[in-house]
Formats: structure tokens, C-alpha cells, sequence
């Protein structure tokens, strides 16, 4: 049997491509939509997918299921479980507690493991040409290493009202009658890692055991001891902000994600063109360099969204494609580089990119407005924005700023002054310069804080009368 796991930094997500090397095919559990890495993988193994699943409807990217699907003719199997206001609204075969996919010798069988979501599947994996016992569970956002998925992404993100309270009483019992009466030796393999929004407290080890998770994780004392309130209490305390994307991601994946099929190379535009369009507002140009290079100038209503392992993050904080219908230009060292950058966007459900530039010098620029620590008590601000999560504000923040999280605060404009200039800033100015990028293109007077909190609290504690942060 081959189990391999692929990591996407950018969204803190794994998805698993399990073979029968006997036979020849493969499944793979929780893909994305860029699918390349996965033909890849089964053909350097000598392997056919023939099915793929996931283990709910997701939150915090687009699923890929569909996409693998159309390319490779595999057979889609989803959970049928979670009541008639959680069945997805696509065909592929229904998974119920206890059914099966047999892959020669390999059986991967539906656990339903509600909590963090109504229909949550887990898979457990027995690989029989080794053992006719299970040795292997596929997690999903149900356990993590350190941590459980938050019961709480539903009325975050998709409109619910209070179902954190069910969906942590409905965790409690999942890791009781399923989890904990697996053997201890089982390896887990979750769906997330550090710096997902799925949980608070994810750890970055990739696997972890059920016996190890019963000993170490948080919520064993209070499964030994069949403390649900003490358990609730604790899970639902401390949570991160949910990125408001994430109520898009789930309506998508619960109708089905559009089948992108194979997407063309992007093309270098010329800077005529990009200009033009960028003069009549049918291109959105997206400037892909770091804070510190875009404060020193960037394309007139660009939007930052850096390169790097947070291009998808970023991306869905500021592009929403259902209202955001101009194609996006990349900056861009050159093709390869603009496609990987795609490939992130998909991720996110951002399809629409018309192509790449390799430079700004004859597009229209301009350059940022700045405010540097010392200057912030003298200013006239309508408002002092901090974008940073709540946790972070509530550990100390500027005195009297509004909190409002970069992932969000395009979806709560009525929370912001409609006049006056607003002061933004986060921790290092990396999240800040993606947040007012975009709120300036909306129309509202940006001044950043240059250095943000960090800087800020820096200059604070070199005067000599120093008031501590709030």
C-alpha cells in the first residue's frame, strides 16, 4: 500500500493519494483543484485513480474532487450522512457510517465523525495485504495533532446561528464512540497543519496516533473524565476569526465546483493593453511584491497580494469572484511564475486571469500614503484600523483602534467610517498592505502605519513615559 501526503503551505491543507500497488489504482481523499500533482504522482507509481472522495464540504479552499473526476474518469464518492441540510448537490455515490471503497487489498471504510461539520466522514484504512485490522485513519478537520476541528465555522461562515453548541457536544461523542475505540497504534492523518483557521491550536507534526492524541492532546482529560461541559467550554474559547471567504467556499463545494478542465498557458500582456484596460476598469491588476517594494510605489487601484506560500490566502481576501468579474493581471518574473500563482488562486476559486506583466514602469503608479509611529497620537484619524485576528488585538493593540481581521473586513464595509481617512496596520505590515490595497481600490482614504504594531510598539517603549498598550 502507498499512502502519500500532499501539502499545501498556503492553506495549511493536506490531501492524501492512497494506491493498492498490486493492482494498479488509486484514490485520492481531499484534493484541490490544481490536479497536476496528483496524475504526476500516480503515474511515477504505475497507478490509474479510480475514485476520490473528501471527508466533508469544505470551508477553506475549493474542492478538487470534481476536477479529478472529469480528467481522470474516477468514480466520486461524498458523504450522504448530516440530514437533508447537508447532502451535497452533485452526483457521485453517498459514503454512510460503516461503507467501504476497496481498492485491490486495500479498504478505506466511512467513519461519520460529525462536529465540526454535520456530514464529516473519517477514513480508516486497513491494508490487507499486511493486516486484516485497520492501521491508518484519515482524519479530515475532525482530529488534528494537538487539536479537534472548530465547531464553530458554520455560524462563522455559512449563516448558522449557534450550531457551535450541537457541533461540539456532537464532537465530544464522535471522539468518544469512534475515536477513542480505535486502537492506539492507528496513525492519524489529518487534513490540516499549522495555520489553519480550522482549528486554534493546530500543531505542524504531519501524523500523530490515536494513542498518543487519547495521552497528550487537550481534550483527553476531559474525555477521561466524561467532561462535555468542561470539554465545550474550552473547545469554543479562543477560536480565530474565520476569513469570510470561507461562507463562499462552502455554498461552492456543497453545489459542486466549476470544472475548470485543462487551462490554457497564461500569456505576457503588453503593457498598452493592461494600461488600457486598466483606464477603462475591465482589468484588475494584482502586484505581487512584497509591502516594502509596493510602498514605494505601485499600479493606480492595485491590489497586493504577495508571491509566496500565501498567494490563495491573501487572494480571497481581496478578490471576491463572485462580484470581482474583471480578469486579474499578474506581476510576474515570467510564466512559470505567474502559472504557480494561479495554480494558488484556484485554490480559492479565482479563475479569472487574463495573464502576466513583467514589470510596472509604463503602467499608471503611484505611491502609498505613510504614517510613521510617532506621528500617529497628532493624527486625524477617523478611524485606526487593526486587521490582525482578535487574539492578537486582545493581547495588546493600539489604544482606541477598531479590530476588524484582513480575512473579513471587505465583507463588513458598514463597520467602517463612510469619510475621513483611516490609519491601517497588523503585526509586521505584510497583512496590512494586502487589507488597505484593497480598501483603497474601494474608494476609502488609506494611510498605513508604517512598521505596523510591531514598530509602533518598538517606538512606545523607547520614550521614557511609555503608556503600556492596551
Amino acid at each position: 500500500m502507498l499512502i502519500e501526503r500532499i501539502y499545501d503551505e498556503d492553506l495549511a491543507q493536506a490531501s492524501y493519494l492512497i494506491g493498492c500497488q498490486a493492482k494498479g489504482e488509486a484514490i485520492v481523499v481531499d484534493g484541490r483543484r490544481d490536479i497536476a500533482v496528483y496524475q504526476d504522482l500516480a503515474a511515477k507509481n504505475g497507478m490509474k485513480i479510480v475514485a476520490v472522495t473528501e471527508t466533508h464540504i469544505h470551508a477553506d479552499y475549493l474542492s478538487g474532487t470534481r476536477e479529478l473526476a472529469a480528467a481522470t474518469g474516477a468514480k466520486v464518492y461524498v458523504s450522504g450522512e448530516g440530514g437533508p441540510d447537508w447532502q451535497y448537490e452533485f452526483d457521485g455515490e453517498r459514503l454512510y457510517d460503516g461503507d467501504a471503497i476497496t481498492l485491490g487489498n486495500i479498504t478505506i471504510k466511512a467513519l461519520h465523525t460529525p462536529g465540526h461539520t454535520p456530514e464529516h466522514l473519517s477514513f480508516l484504512v486497513t491494508d490487507g495485504a499486511f493486516s486484516d485490522q485497520p492501521g491508518y485513519l484519515l482524519s479530515g478537520d475532525f482530529v488534528f495533532s494537538g487539536d479537534l476541528g472548530r465547531p464553530d465555522l458554520l455560524d462563522e461562515a455559512a449563516g448558522g446561528i449557534d450550531t457551535r453548541f450541537e457541533g461540539a457536544k456532537q464532537l465530544f461523542a464522535s471522539l468518544r464512540d469512534k475515536f477513542l475505540t480505535l486502537p492506539d497504534y492507528v496513525q492519524v492523518h489529518p487534513a490540516h497543519g499549522a495555520g489553519s483557521a480550522c482549528g486554534k491550536a493546530l500543531g505542524a507534526i504531519p501524523s500523530s496516533t490515536v494513542g498518543y492524541e487519547r495521552l497528550y492532546a487537550w481534550w483527553g482529560p476531559y474525555l477521561a473524565a466524561n467532561d462535555e461541559q468542561g470539554f465545550i467550554d474550552e473547545l469554543l474559547d479562543g477560536q480565530p476569526d474565520a476569513h469570510a471567504y470561507f461562507g463562499r467556499m462552502k455554498r461552492e463545494n456543497r453545489e459542486g465546483p466549476a470544472v475548470m478542465g485543462e487551462r490554457t498557458p497564461l500569456p505576457e500582456l503588453s503593457t498598452g493593453i493592461v494600461a488600457a484596460g486598466l483606464d477603462e476598469d475591465t482589468l484588475t491588476f494584482i502586484d505581487t511584491r512584497s509591502n516594502s517594494e509596493v510602498h514605494e510605489g505601485t499600479v493606480v487601484r492595485s491590489l497586493n497580494v504577495p508571491a509566496g506560500k500565501s498567494v490563495a490566502s491573501y487572494g480571497a481576501w481581496v478578490v471576491n469572484p463572485e462580484t470581482d468579474k474583471n480578469p486579474l493581471v499578474l506581476l510576474a518574473s515570467g510564466q512559470d511564475q505567474a502559472m504557480d500563482m494561479w495554480d494558488h488562486l484556484v485554490r480559492v476559486g479565482i479563475d479569472n486571469v487574463a495573464g502576466y506583466v513583467t514589470g510596472i514602469e509604463e503602467l499608471p503608479t503611484f505611491t502609498p500614503k505613510l504614517i510613521q509611529p510617532e506621528e500617529l497620537d497628532g493624527f486625524d484619524a477617523a478611524m485606526v484600523l487593526d486587521v490582525r485576528n482578535k487574539t492578537e488585538h486582545t493581547a495588546g493593540h493600539i489604544p482606541g483602534s477598531y479590530q476588524l481581521s484582513g480575512g473579513r473586513v471587505m465583507w463588513h464595509l458598514d463597520e467602517l467610517p463612510a469619510n475621513g481617512t483611516i490609519v491601517t496596520y497588523c503585526q509586521s505590515g505584510v497583512r496590512n498592505s494586502v487589507a488597505a490595497s484593497a480598501l483603497r481600490r474601494a474608494g476609502y482614504d488609506i494611510v498605513e502605519l508604517d512598521g505596523s504594531y510591531a514598530a509602533w510598539s518598538m517606538w512606545r517603549q523607547s520614550r521614557p513615559n511609555a503608556v503600556a498598550a492596551h
